[in-house]
């Protein structure tokens, strides 16, 4: 098993695996697009988002970016749904809440955040 990432910090987690799919969901997420030299389909445009003005128009983009980025997932099979939805909860960040469900049939849910103005 993999240890465990901490999606708000980035770091691990200590004495805490994966439980399935959780990692490969936030790697996706935070990876600029292109950007891994060993799979340049590998990540989102969710950092072109960064700094942006929050607008009804960057939810949207947003949310299709992240949904762009975990379609390999969805694909190889390793996810049998995935739902991505986007809210303000506070002045200057983007919350994107990712429910998905793996192969297992296990619900596994992440949040991550976009910078925004």
């Amino acid at each position: 098993m993999d240890a465990l990432l901490n999606p708000h910090t980035g770091g691990y987690v200590l004495n805490q695996s994966a439980r399935s799919i959780e990692n490969e969901l936030y790697i996706r997420l935070v990876t600029p697009l292109g950007s891994y030299w060993a799979d340049i389909t590998l990540g989102s445009r969710l950092h072109e988002l960064r700094r942006q003005k929050h607008t009804v128009r960057i939810e949207v983009l947003a949310k299709q970016y992240a949904e762009q980025a975990l379609q390999p997932v969805l694909k190889a099979n390793r996810a049998q749904s995935i739902t991505v939805t986007a809210a303000a909860p506070q002045r200057g960040w983007l919350k994107l809440t990712v429910t998905a469900v793996d192969a297992a049939g296990e619900t596994i849910t992440l949040s991550y955040k976009v910078a925004v103005i």
